[in-house]
């Protein structure tokens, strides 16, 4: 095994050793004066060897070695000439040629590898480099990545050897490198490359130079990549992937890889999201250490430090301090040193090290002088920044994997196997927190790091186990597993008098992001019963918008009870309220189930906390801000409490992700009264924040007077807040009557979030400044609790003023979603929730409420509302024109005995129907998937096999038919009963790829595909929906197209047509003379009108928006609430997609309510495929359209799975409502073909077994099923929002005849029979009476039988011409007549 050779002779250090076993005799100083004896021997034997390689203390000209040479030299160094423990040799793999992949390992006192034979073992590192040495950082220098860049390769030999010699010469500096730091050299990654390369090559000619490994392939551009196309394939580079697996068994701390080509040190990131050729600066988050480093070496290069290497061709380019972010230079996309960063705990720095990547032997001497100062200093910035262990306080071990975060810098690292770390950073104070799974995290403040050796600073880590030893008698929290247990028995009045007291937050400090994202973890998991946290969205730099739920049934909307929600730092150097949060978090959750206020609250309240809605601005202020604004917008400079759209001005800004997410959640959840936490003043303002002249005044909301109310009452129990005067050494005109004031009365804000909540949801919002100065010190932090906290409970409270109920459905007593309550004069209506409940913040009077629903009559009720809690007002409406229409009325019923769904299952889809429900389905999941590349025709092909080959049971791959160059249009179903007919059962088909240039939808539907497979029987959820569904997927219409887009091109339209230049998505039309494009042959005639579908989606690109039929102008649209309410149902389960902003390019200030359009007015035209699914396959369709980016980087992928998973899986809940049953006749038999018409329109056709389905939007329908031959039935039938209505339609053979009764019918004709008989008698007789006055006539004629022949013998001569027309005669007859008349 490669480093694992016998030395020759003797083997210092073994002999002791077998001594000390057998019989103990040696001593410690025994055994050192050995020690310095062997290193004697050693260097008398260097200098007496005789070699080609020139020995230890003999400097020789330097060369380059070849492959053997390389392998042989190292060796020598690492098992002949290096003192036993500095040096091992070893592989972590081969060349794709099979070259040994080498690494030499430089540290003093290295332990042995487990065994010979290089096994894997137990102890900790590489099991051929032997195990790790606690507290040691590992340092890696890779060169010769690129094979044609060789004096990395040279340098490293030489490095190497010079460290040895130095160490056994005593130098000081190569003693204490080697003594702390655990040194890896790699002097070729890429060895294959290197031996084709040529000396003296300089400028590299792709290819043939040897830059590329033996497959071809650029291996700095082969690493995963954070903007890439994703997860590249490392099939063809086996180096790559030795490196990556070498990385992860080992926990480097810093690195370099060595290049050449110009003279520059080169830091991350090397790419950006945008792939700019050049010039776009892509900083990390440690930008500062990097740049440190980076600096580190080029100061000590003579040629690198001045900035300007000259090289040929390039005499212009220079670098500031010889040093470039990557990206800034070029961008290079699966580079080697992100990849460290992102991916380990590693800093790497990319070093060019020479203008000629191949330089001649004879300047090797002269690069080693240019680069020696700059690698030792390098390599001895690895004992920069912080350092220590984390150990268990109870034990003393050691924490593997602790995360060591630092307040500021947005890069975590973890701890090694032993719980020590490194943490590179540059001088300056840092607030420092290790967290460990089971462990509470430990903050230590202001650590100071000074320029040299790291500060040393250790954590001790307490089990949260050793919280249960505590003593139960103590003010600790009791556990809320049974808070009714807490309280039941106990009266209010029981509760005032007891003595118990409240505790209170016990930390006060600034809350960093790792430090905050511990904390709200922390209270997570200690109160699972009482805490939820959740994550709302990410801001610009991709931190999370967490939200803490604070609830007695965490994650689940208890109907009738409201939800709250307070939201800090939206400006992110505004920090007062971000810390109350936290304080606030800490606080109910200490006193839930001992004190009864908080248990009151908890239990009658859902309460959502999100501590900062700009994290990344708080990231950039600086603690004793007064007045500043650094920090105040987020990471694109925008303004969010100015970003969200206005009422009377439009918001020009383009919406910012952080207030994306904050708008979805406001339309997830149905809060009703809400804080937004702000400082540089101390008052309560409420809206409207601005009016339409843009100037200073009161504008009034229709509610002032309970904002009024709700704003006093947080006021009132601030005392400084309350007496008006704020600011007086600042602002010291300010007042604020009772410490509150309407927003434009103040000043105009437009854009503001408070507005936006009011108008678009039922969330009553005011904004709260909490104090004069926006980041006051954290020593000031106990004074703003005490000042705020009976402030921030008493607001809470006020979410149970005014009015609450249920709005009910009279026929069944359920409750009605979106029923509308309003208050007679006050324009501000509200709607109901799920599960029709409502709330209604009014002030103290008497009120007329109205409840009205669609397809309801309204009712009115006079309402009291006093001063205390929330009067309960509920409403039973009725429904319009409830009376059946005149025939027979079917069995109706929601579910039957005959009813295919089971109630197990009807209930499933009522709980992915409900609030998260859905949520909780992706969270239960057991596996899911992660889309990270395009995948060609040929690999969708393979994958689409791959499914049906491990999948039999529940997939069935058929072509539907073949494109234009013959690819198959495939279509896979997933069934339980893949390859039987099941009209019982609900079928959606999911179609993507009709335009090639819009690949994302085919990758969607490929890993909706997989998601679903791989899910089943192993979630219970899916497996129903598998069990219960027919789901047919068409990943790719257009697949010619699709071979010819280009990725990344966000606006190409090249592959939007087939082969032969025609549009798909205009082929579908109603063509007799059948001259139609394949592709659109094989899904029409194979899919749509076999009209056995209840829901088609499709998904397409180029925008962010949901479309329903009809593409082609109308006038009007039959079902359109239908339509429109399926494309609403997927746009309001995407993050994003129903706030109605796509922000494409070149449209930005494009507004699509709720995100949802008929076709015709997002992009009207004729032949489209949803067009012709509704029309002639009777199955709704829409069109989806995933993003402004036809053909979006790979790398966003992942993200676009994320935001559409969620509404793919709504689509197959969703296929499961409406109205279904079957049509039978009064003996039981199904009755096939009959038509069911919905609302006098929509038509749909029963199925084999009598079997039909429609989807219909919530709300009463009428029907008619029509069959020939029997009675019509006509009923209107109630469709709700979380279940299928089952309808049971019996026909009666049909009594009428021509629309009269059958009796009738039948006696008119008895009748009319009566009298054809009589009147064909009569006629009889008439023409027997006529046949007797012929038979006189032919005596008459043989009386004048001579005048009769003359007359006879003149017709048959002359021009045989008659009086009649002569086509009506012919000589035939002349014969005839002639011979009848001969015969008389």
């Amino acid at each position: 095994m490669a480093g694992r050779g016998r030395v020759s002779g003797f083997v210092p250090g073994r002999l002791p050793l077998l001594l000390l076993s057998s019989s103990l005799l040696l001593s410690s100083s025994l055994l050192l004066s050995w020690r310095l004896a062997a290193e004697a021997a050693h260097i008398k034997k260097a200098e007496a060897a005789a070699s080609t390689e020139p020995s230890i203390g003999v400097v020789a000209a330097m060369r380059y070695l070849d492959e053997a040479e390389l392998g042989a030299s190292l060796r020598r160094l690492a098992e002949e000439e290096a003192p036993h423990g500095l040096a091992r040799l070893f592989s972590i793999g081969r060349s794709g040629e099979g070259r040994q992949l080498w690494v030499l390992r430089l540290s003093a006192g290295l332990p042995e590898p487990a065994d010979a034979s290089g096994s894997s073992s137990s102890s900790p590192g590489d099991p051929v480099g032997g195990p790790l040495i606690p507290g040691r950082p590992q340092v890696k220098l890779v060169a010769n990545m690129h094979g044609d860049e060789t004096l990395g390769r040279a340098l490293l030999v030489r490095l190497a050897r010079e460290l040895v010699s130095g160490w056994l010469r005593g130098e000081t500096r190569a003693r204490r490198l080697l003594n702390g730091t655990d040194l890896y050299l790699m002097p070729s990654l890429n060895p294959d490359g290197f031996a084709r390369a040529a000396e003296g090559q300089c400028d590299g000619d792709q290819g043939a130079s040897g830059r590329e490994n033996a497959r071809g392939k650029d291996l700095n551009r082969s690493f995963p990549d954070q903007f890439g196309a994703a997860q590249p394939d490392l099939a063809d580079v086996p180096e790559v992937r030795a490196l990556m697996e070498w990385m992860r068994r080992n926990r480097f701390v810093l690195s370099a890889n060595l290049h050449g080509g110009t003279v520059v040190a080169s830091y991350p990131f090397d790419d950006s999201a945008v792939h700019q050729r050049s010039g776009v600066y892509s900083k990390s988050a440690d930008d500062k250490v990097f740049q440190y480093l980076a600096k580190a070496y080029a100061s000590n290069h003579p040629i690198m430090k001045t900035g300007s290497p000259n090289c040929p061709g390039e005499e212009k380019e220079t670098f500031n301090d010889g040093i470039t972010n990557g990206a800034q230079w070029y961008d290079v996309e699966g580079g080697m040193q992100d990849y460290n960063y992102l991916w380990a705990n590693c800093f790497e720095i990319t070093f060019e090290l020479s203008c000629c990547k191949y330089p001649p032997a004879s300047q090797l001497e002269q690069e080693w002088e240019n680069n020696r100062e700059s690698l030792l200093t390098f390599i001895e910035k690895v004992h920069i920044g912080i350092k220590g262990f984390v150990r268990d306080s109870v034990t003393g071990a050691g924490l593997e994997n602790a995360t060591i975060a630092v307040a500021g810098i947005v890069h975590n690292i973890t701890a090694d196997w032993f719980g020590d770390y490194h943490r590179l950073l540059v001088p300056g104070t840092y607030n420092v927190t290790a967290a460990v799974v089971g462990y509470l995290p430990v903050t230590k403040e202001n650590i100071e790091v000074k320029e040299g050796n790291a500060t040393v600073v250790d954590f001790s880590m307490q089990p949260t186990i050793a919280m249960l030893a505590t003593d139960l008698t103590q003010d600790a929290p009791v556990a809320a597993t049974d808070p009714v247990t807490n309280t039941t028995n106990t009266t209010e009045a029981d509760r005032t008098a007891s003595p118990h007291q409240v505790i209170q937050p016990e930390e006060f400090r600034h809350h960093h992001f790792p430090d905050m994202e511990i904390f709200l973890r922390k209270y997570a998991t200690e109160y699972p019963n009482i805490a939820r946290l959740y994550s709302v969205g990410k801001s610009v730099k991709q931190l999370e918008l967490y939200a803490m739920e604070i609830s007695d049934n965490p994650g689940i909307h208890e109907a009738g009870e409201p939800e709250f929600k307070y939201i800090g730092n939206m400006h992110g150097n505004e920090v007062v309220g971000r810390e109350l949060l936290l304080n606030l978090i800490e606080y109910l959750c200490k006193n839930y189930g001992t004190d009864p206020e908080v248990t009151d609250l908890v239990q009658k309240t859902r309460i959502h906390i999100m501590p900062s809605m700009n994290p990344d601005g708080y990231e950039k202020a600086h603690e004793g801000d007064r007045s500043g604004i650094v920090g105040r917008n987020n990471s694109n400079n925008y303004d969010l409490n100015r970003n969200f759209l206005d009422q009377f001005f439009p918001v020009t800004d383009p919406l910012q992700p952080e207030t994306i997410a904050v708008m979805g959640w406001l339309k997830t959840y149905p809060f009703v009264l809400s804080a937004n936490f702000h400082g540089g003043s101390l008052v309560v303002n409420y809206p409207y924040d601005d009016d339409q002249q843009g100037i200073a005044t009161y504008s009034r909301s229709p509610d002032d007077a309970v904002f009024q109310q709700i704003a006093l009452s947080y006021a009132k129990e601030n005392a400084q807040m309350f007496q008006g005067h704020p600011c007086e050494e600042m602002y010291s005109d300010e007042y604020f009557p009772h410490g509150i004031t309407n927003g434009a009365h103040w000043y105009n804000v437009p854009g503001g979030m408070q507005d936006w909540n009011y108008l678009n949801t039922n969330c009553f919002e005011v904004t709260i400044e909490l104090g004069c100065i926006k980041y006051p010190h954290a020593k000031e932090l106990p004074k703003y609790w005490e000042q705020n906290r009976r402030s921030l409970l008493q607001f809470i409270k006020q979410v149970h003023q005014g009015v609450k109920g249920f709005v009910l459905d009279a026929t069944d007593g359920r409750g009605i979603l979106n029923a509308t309550i309003s208050v007679a004069g006050i324009d501000h209506p509200v709607s109901t929730y799920m599960s029709g409940d409502y709330w209604r913040l009014l002030t103290q009077g008497t009120y007329k409420i109205t409840a009205s629903a669609r397809g309801y009559n309204s009712e009115t009720k006079t309402v009291k509302v006093g001063e205390k809690s929330a009067v309960q007002v509920n409403f039973t409406l009725t429904r319009k024109d409830s009376k059946m229409e005149e025939g027979a009325a079917p069995d109706l019923s929601v579910v039957g005995i005959d009813g295919p769904v089971t109630k197990e299952f009807e209930t499933l889809i009522k709980d992915l129907s409900a609030e998260n429900g859905l949520e909780r389905l992706l969270l239960s999941s057991s596996a899911d998937v992660q889309p990270h590349r395009y995948r060609s025709y040929d690999e969708l092909s393979q994958s689409l096999r791959g499914l049906n080959l491990n999948y039999r049971e529940i997939t069935n791959l058929s072509s539907l038919g073949q494109s234009v160059e013959f690819r198959h249009i495939w279509s896979l179903e997933i069934s339980n009963k893949p390859k039987e007919s099941e009209p019982e059962e609900p079928k959606i088909r999911f179609v993507a790829g009709i335009h090639g240039n819009a690949p994302v939808g085919t990758e969607l539907l490929l890993a909706l595909a997989e998601f679903l497979c791989m899910n089943y029987r192993k979630n219970l959820a899916i497996t129903q929906l598998i069990d219960k569904t027919r789901i047919v997927i068409v990943p790719s219409l257009n697949p010619d197209g699709r071979e010819i887009a280009q990725e990344r091109d966000c606006t190409s339209k090249i592959g939007l047509t087939n082969i032969h230049g025609k549009d798909l998505d205009t082929d579908f039309t109603n063509n007799s003379s059948g001259a139609r494009e394949p592709e659109t042959k094989a899904i029409m005639e194979n899919l749509i009108q076999k009209q056995d579908f209840s829901l088609s989606v499709a998904l397409d690109g180029g925008s962010l928006l949901v479309t329903y039929p009809y593409d082609k102008p109308v006038q009007t649209v039959e079902n359109k609430e239908t339509l429109r309410y399926l494309a609403s149902l997927y746009a309001n389960n995407h993050p994003t997609m129903h706030l109605g902003q796509p922000n494409c390019p070149n449209k930005s200030d494009e507004n699509i309510p709720g995100g949802v359009l008929l076709g015709a007015e997002w992009n009207t035209h004729l032949g489209s495929m949803k067009d012709f699914s509704l029309s002639h396959g009777h199955c709704p369709e829409i069109t989806v359209y995933t993003g402004c980016c036809y053909f979006p980087s790979a790398g966003q992928l992942p993200t676009l799975w994320a935001e559409n998973k969620k509404s793919l899986l709504s689509m197959l809940v969703e296929v499961h409502k409406g109205v279904y049953g079957f049509v039978r006749d009064r003996h039981g038999r199904p009755v096939s073909k009959a038509q069911i018409v919905f609302n006098e329109g929509v038509k749909v056709y029963t199925k084999e077994g009598g079997y039909f389905h429609v989807l219909l939007a919530p709300g009463y329908h009428k029907i008619h099923a029509i069959a020939e031959g029997y009675q019509q039935q006509h009923v209107q039938v109630l469709v709700r929002h979380d279940m299928a209505s089952f309808l049971h339609v019996q026909f009666d053979m049909d009594n009428r005849i021509f629309g009269l009764p059958r009796e009738l019918v039948v006696t008119v004709a008895g009748a009319a029979m009566t009298a054809l008989i009589l009147t064909a008698c009569i006629i009889w007789c008439v023409c027997s009476i006529k046949s007797n006055r012929h038979k006189d006539g032919f005596h008459r004629l043989r009386q004048h039988q001579d005048d009769y022949e003359d007359e006879i013998r003149m017709m048959s001569t002359g021009s045989k011409k008659s009086l009649l027309s002569h086509e009506f005669q012919d000589e035939t007859d002349t014969e005839e007549e002639t011979l009848y008349s001969s015969k008389h």
